[in-house]
């Protein structure tokens, strides 16, 4: 969808400022919000990419505002309360700190480090390409009220396939439970001119990660 976690290629934001050895959480809480968020995920109510779309749904001015770790506590709050976990009132008694429901079964804290280590994996068998390396290819111009992992800058925009990673769960339908719809995903090569104009550095380019369904011959 177009909302405000798609800014690539947006100006206005000022300057990227990496932080020195910045630390992996900047807070305790930071912790909690990263393994809760895994526990209940392991429940299998959802998938990453549905997970990815309750973030994206946050109000612009909000998500603007907030920290990173505040987008997965957000959208971890529209999760439990759509597939029914809890209630939009149990929530409201648990941000209150009153007891947690009784029932809910994730993944142990004693085990987190584990499900950690092992992670998943989205690729999936072979399927048939339908490009090739160092095909031209035009990204389509979509415009999905729904998930998306095709950026508004590279839409109706030209390139050429650098790298095909292989064949992968396509996102944009996992994340509404319509199936994996497997599919080659592919390293699309942009040059800086045809995204941004003849003001762009000739020699530059972005590489993105799209797949069979965002793409059509050039």
């Amino acid at each position: 969808m177009n909302g405000a976690h798609d800014l690539g290629g947006m100006h206005g934001f000022g300057p990227v400022a990496p932080e020195p050895d910045e630390p992996v959480f900047h807070a305790e809480w930071e912790k909690h919000a990263f393994g809760i968020t895994l526990a209940t995920g392991a429940l299998g109510k959802w998938n990453i990419d549905t997970s990815r779309f309750a973030r994206e749904r946050m109000d612009p001015a909000h998500y603007l505002a907030s920290s990173y770790y505040e987008h997965w506590l957000h959208g971890l709050e529209i999760l439990l309360v759509e597939t029914g976990l809890v209630t939009a009132e149990e929530l409201a008694a648990l941000e209150a700190k009153e007891p947690v429901p009784s029932g809910i079964a994730a993944v142990p804290p004693d085990r987190m480090a584990e499900v950690i280590r092992r992670g998943g994996s989205a690729k999936r068998a072979d399927a048939p390409a339908r490009f090739t390396i160092g095909q031209r290819v035009a990204a389509r111009n979509l415009h999905p009220t729904g998930h998306t992992r095709i950026p508004r800058y590279v839409r109706g925009r030209a390139g050429t396939i650098a790298l095909d990673h292989g064949v992968f769960v396509f996102p944009d339908v996992n994340a509404h439970g319509a199936g994996e719809a497997p599919q080659h995903c592919y390293s699309v090569r942009f040059g800086a001119r045809e995204l941004w104009g003849p003001g762009a550095p000739e020699g530059d380019c972005v590489h993105v990660d799209l797949w069979d369904d965002h793409l059509d011959p050039a």
